[in-house]
């Protein structure tokens, strides 16, 4: 089903407390004690999500508490090492093969090939990442096949590319995508956003990139207790929730998704504030964590607007997660 196009955003200054502010072990998420806390005021505003990309790909706090589509592909490029390259044949018919690839600083797939290319070099390189076995995001740069410039650029693409496998390459076998334009879409049967070149490029991969599966991980194995209350403190529900699973965790909060008798739906909740590194994302986890219990225990208002269901998930089952 589409996107619903209104999000209520919550969670803004968050105004920590004691309990909750000790240092966190980074081997695993702490389940805090639950002792009240001074009253805690926490506001919020209600935002749109936008059907066009912005330019302004790097501003913090976008306006959906969302990555940009930019930041999500340049992502997902960054995590990948292997996708389908689609390229024009000598007789004029498009040919998928699948290839190892590496990407530049700003974000230019860089490839190693040993075929023969059609005049028309015009190409596209479609890449997926699976997300917790629930979403596969996935990203299609459109632009030319070429090899690089000058003998600066090859040096320059064998360090990338043995950075990237810890192997030599021969320069003549190296290729770039020149980037014209990127498709992401966010899963299967979902529709993309069209992203420019420029944005893309100018665009910086999320900082919890490296770390975000391990700890989605931690969360869905250690904290399930955590994730259904946040459904109920957090989330605008109608319904009850028979079972719910974090997605993915960037740098401006996480995604849900929620099985009820109703149906399959995935739902955004935003971070207080702009985490950069693994550090803050469970501090914050375990800010929301604390409050939350105290919502649910009554020891502290619900001092905010529950954010809402994001979108029903199509195709998926209603007897809960696999």
């Amino acid at each position: 089903m589409k996107l619903l196009q209104t999000q209520s955003s919550a969670l803004f200054n968050l105004l920590p407390s004691p309990n909750f502010t000790k240092p966190i072990d980074k081997r695993g998420f702490v389940t805090p004690k639950r002792y009240p806390s001074p009253p805690i005021s926490l506001r919020c505003s209600v935002s749109t999500a936008s059907d066009t990309p912005s330019t302004a790909t790097n501003h913090h706090l976008s306006t959906s508490h969302k990555p940009f589509p930019a930041e999500v592909s340049r992502s997902i490029m960054e995590l990948s090492s292997v996708g389908t390259l689609s390229t024009l044949t000598h007789d004029g018919w498009p040919l998928g093969v699948g290839v190892r690839f590496a990407v530049e600083q700003d974000g230019t797939p860089v490839l190693c090939l040993s075929r023969s290319f059609s005049p028309d070099k015009r190409s596209s390189l479609h890449v997926q990442l699976e997300q917790c076995g629930l979403r596969t995001p996935q990203c299609t740069i459109q632009g030319s096949i070429a090899r690089p410039g000058d003998d600066n650029a090859l040096k320059r693409l064998s360090a990338t590319w043995r950075k990237k496998f810890g192997e030599e390459v021969e320069e003549d076998s190296l290729y770039v995508v020149a980037v014209d334009r990127v498709l992401q879409i966010e899963d299967f049967m979902e529709d993309g956003v069209w992203v420019a070149s420029s944005d893309y490029k100018n665009a910086s991969p999320d900082p919890l990139r490296d770390v975000a599966e391990d700890i989605v991980n931690q969360i869905n194995a250690n904290n399930m207790e955590d994730i259904f209350r946040f459904c109920n403190v957090y989330v605008d529900l109608d319904f009850v929730v028979s079972e719910t699973k974090m997605i993915w965790m960037d740098r401006l909060g996480f995604d849900l998704r929620v099985w009820s008798p109703r149906g399959v739906y995935d739902v955004r909740i935003p971070f207080p504030m702009e985490v950069t590194d693994e550090k803050g994302a469970k501090s914050s986890f375990n800010g929301m964590s604390q409050l939350a219990w105290e919502v649910e225990k009554s020891y502290c208002p619900a001092d905010f607007n529950k954010v809402k269901l994001l979108k029903q998930v199509v195709g998926s089952s209603h007897e809960g997660g696999q």
